[in-house]
């Protein structure tokens, strides 16, 4: 038996462990089982290269939770180790890695901290996060020589034990002695559910517990002359060792991915859209597979669904820094040895490696997006819906997506029609160019709250496009500064005749501005003068007599207000226009009515019809205008 003391130079730093991994303190299951892993492997590739000519056996690893016991126990059958390895792995080169890392990373984020545990060597010692006492039996592989098996124990002190003892099989066994505190890891649902998050793609299999299969006895039928199945307790294997994105995209059909999706996401029921398989081996190794899942309008709660791991081991699901950011509202796995974990994320964004990563992934996005565009037009315009969102994020975000992009990102008109950039400006080119030479798009955000302004807009022979998406706002403001001569206004901005109007002269008017002084007043006493601004406009005869518009420009701002881009505006008021039609009949006519009454009357009914197409007349207001249409009738 050999008693000693770790040589500890940091003071208690048990405790400091306890204390500064605390929040996330089921990591220690990943690092076992990852250890245990390791050894499994490193013993295969002894057996591959003929220094190993025993068999191999299984290599399952088992864990077991013994509730009665209070214990929870990790098994390999790898390489194991002898006293001496014991000593020097354990004793020196672990714990004093492990004290390392408490010198150095006191300051670091939660996230940062546990995802850097396996690179300081506290695989192993992050087990006495949730223990009292831990215990490692170990068998080396080797033969001849002290080859006796060794137990160490520790209960959390710097006093360790190590003495000979029995066991018959190579590997190593940690037994962990679940503390008070932490008894929820002696349940086997959590434990369940921790290998699960950790483990379920680790590539030597991992037992939990057994689970009831029936099997078919062949040869035997029941009393009915039916195939005669009798349960039996199986294994119970968690993890799936030859996950698809470690196979050949070759070997692999739409249903292999689609599948894989589901084993990834059980609880989303929808299917992705299309998927882009990763395999790079130089100048970095990165596997992986990305799906495009249906983002619509719910690409904020989308996040966090890549998993990173690390050569199969499961690391986290925040690849920000990793992948630019419109990247991440992705579905899938990137596995990577060549990202280093044991950085903050501003590092990780000016990592050589890491920012060619990032490039490769974001030009095998943009090549799949051109692959179907030009091959299959028709289903890109189809799916045009579910990925404007992700495509839009992209083109705002990074300078050199909005390269790749512009060229197959789609515009929708309100008649449901697709056209590239350059396909839409030829179309309207010719009819919306106003007197200043600059292109006017014509676009809606609510095809039934703007019906009418689309309706005057193509009746006029106007195209109006359908910007109702999440980040459309955002989009257009970016989209505008690109373009050459180019404006974006909602239909309901203004009229359309002062738009896309040549000239002023084009538009007399019926009334003078005497007239139009003259009744300016019942109009301004109609509304609420703090949110409408009444002016006049020389419109068609059959156009409405007063309508509403909304300044793009204060619109824009408030939008982007909504949106959190509101320039430390606060919350801003809606402002609207309410626009006079100086060449209506009712409106000539309330100009040369003498009857005051009967001009206020008008005006206020006139406006109030206005509101209402609007959706803006509501309550006491509604009530009034409906009283007064009955009178009126």
């Amino acid at each position: 038996m050999q008693k000693g003391k770790i040589n500890v130079q940091t003071e208690n730093i048990f405790p400091i462990i306890k204390k500064f991994l605390y929040s996330d303190h089921e990591i220690f299951l990943r690092e076992l089982i990852s250890n245990a892993v390791d050894a499994t492997q490193k013993l295969k590739t002894l057996a591959s290269t003929g220094h190993f000519k025993d068999e191999l056996g299984d290599l399952t690893i088992q864990v077991v939770v013994d509730k009665k016991a209070g214990t929870l126990t990790v098994k390999d059958r790898g390489i194991g180790m002898t006293a001496e390895e014991v000593d020097k792995y354990i004793n020196q080169i672990a714990f004093s890695s492990a004290e390392e890392f408490v010198k150095k990373f006191k300051t670091k984020t939660e996230a940062e901290k546990n995802a850097i545990i396996g690179h300081f060597g506290l695989g192993f010692y992050s087990s006495f996060m949730v223990s009292d006492k831990v215990e490692l039996i170990s068998k080396t592989y080797k033969k001849g020589g002290p080859t006796k098996a060794v137990k160490w124990s520790c209960d959390g002190s710097p006093d360790y034990i190590i003495e000979d003892t029995e066991k018959s099989d190579r590997g190593t066994d940690v037994t962990l002695h679940i503390s008070k505190e932490e008894k929820d890891f002696l349940e086997e649902y959590k434990i369940r559910e921790l290998l699960k998050k950790y483990c379920r793609f680790l590539p030597v299999p991992i037992q939990f517990g057994t689970r009831k299969d029936r099997v078919k006895v062949e040869g035997e039928k029941d009393k009915d002359g039916n195939d005669k199945y009798v349960e039996v307790e199986k294994p119970d294997i968690i993890n799936n060792i030859d996950p698809l994105w470690k196979k050949a995209p070759a070997d692999l059909t739409d249903e292999d991915y689609k599948k894989f999706y589901r084993e990834l996401y059980p609880l989303n029921f929808e299917d992705p859209l299309f998927h882009i398989h990763l395999n790079v081996d130089y100048p970095f190794n990165l596997t992986g597979v990305l799906y495009f899942p249906k983002v619509k309008r719910n690409f904020e709660v989308q996040r966090d669904k890549i998993q990173l791991y690390v050569n199969q081991v499961f690391v986290t699901e925040s690849v920000e820094g990793i992948v630019p950011d419109f990247l991440t509202l992705l579905h899938g796995v990137i596995d990577s040895p060549d990202i280093p974990l044991n950085v903050s994320r501003s590092y990780l964004q000016s990592d050589r490696r890491v920012k060619q990563i990032s490039n490769h992934i974001m030009k095998k996005v943009s090549d799949k997006l051109d692959e179907i565009f030009k091959n299959q037009r028709e289903e890109y315009e189809k799916k045009w819906d579910d990925i404007k969102v992700f495509i839009q994020y992209g083109m705002i975000s990074e300078e050199k997506f909005y390269d790749r992009a512009q060229k197959i990102c789609l515009f929708k008109n309100v008649e449901g029609k697709y056209f590239t950039f350059d396909d839409y400006k030829e179309k309207i080119k010719e009819n919306q160019t106003d007197k200043d030479k600059k292109l006017i798009y014509l676009y809606a955000t609510d095809k039934d709250e703007q019906h009418s302004y689309i309706q005057a807009a193509t009746e006029r022979g106007y195209d109006v496009l359908l910007m109702d998406g999440v980040l459309d706002n955002h989009f257009i403001n970016h989209i505008e500064h690109k373009f050459d001569k180019a404006g974006f206004i909602r239909v309901d901005a203004d009229t359309i005749e002062k738009l896309i109007r040549k000239s002023d002269d084009d538009a007399p008017s019926k009334l003078d501005d005497k007239q139009k002084e003259a009744i300016k007043p019942f109009f301004e006493k109609s509304v609420d003068k703090a949110r409408f601004t009444v002016i006049f406009d020389n419109l068609g005869e059959n156009d409405l007599p007063v309508l509403i518009t909304q300044p793009e420009f204060m619109r824009r701002m408030k939008d982007m207000s909504a949106l959190g881009g509101g320039l430390g505006m606060g919350d801003l008021p809606e402002m609207y226009n309410l626009v006079i039609n100086s060449n209506h009949n009712l409106i000539y006519k309330l100009a040369t009515e003498n009857n005051e009454e009967h001009r206020e009357k008008m005006a206020k009914q006139l406006t109030d019809l206005a509101l209402l197409s609007q959706n803006l007349l509501k309550g006491e207001e509604l009530t009034k205008f409906i009283k007064r249409s009955v009178e009126i009738l």
